[in-house]
């Protein structure tokens, strides 16, 4: 089957979506407003869809892992925001250098966590 994909665009719930729009914003995501309750953030050429929704099983499952070019260089940017002290439960994990290639984790407001990592293998 040839699906012609060009994107993939997940959901993402937030326990403050109003919070949770601020931290992705200061992640350096464009947000793009869709509706009162639902707002679509993207970097570059990947994006996901922000909703004002909890659903405590869902946020605490919920995980994303992105590809970056460069994990140490993503790391020390990330670090730089200072994104910890401006958000309660928000964390950073240093890069874990692994056998297909390395990455850095982040917890949301919400708990969602989010992989950023690059590959040494393909």
């Amino acid at each position: 089957m040839d699906h012609k994909a060009k994107s993939i665009r997940p959901f993402v719930g937030a326990v403050n979506f109003e919070l949770s729009r601020k931290f992705y914003q200061d992640l350096g995501f464009q947000e793009s407003i869709v509706s009162h309750n639902m707002s679509y953030f993207k970097t570059g050429e990947v994006g996901f869809y922000l909703q004002d929704a909890f659903v405590k099983d869902w946020i605490d499952n919920t995980m994303i892992f992105v590809e970056v070019e460069d994990v140490k260089h993503f790391y020390n940017e990330l670090l730089a925001l200072d994104l910890t002290s401006k958000y309660d439960h928000v964390k950073i994990v240093p890069i874990r250098e692994l056998p297909w290639g390395r990455e850095c984790f982040l917890h949301d407001p919400s708990g969602i966590l989010w992989h950023f990592g690059e590959f040494n293998i393909q």
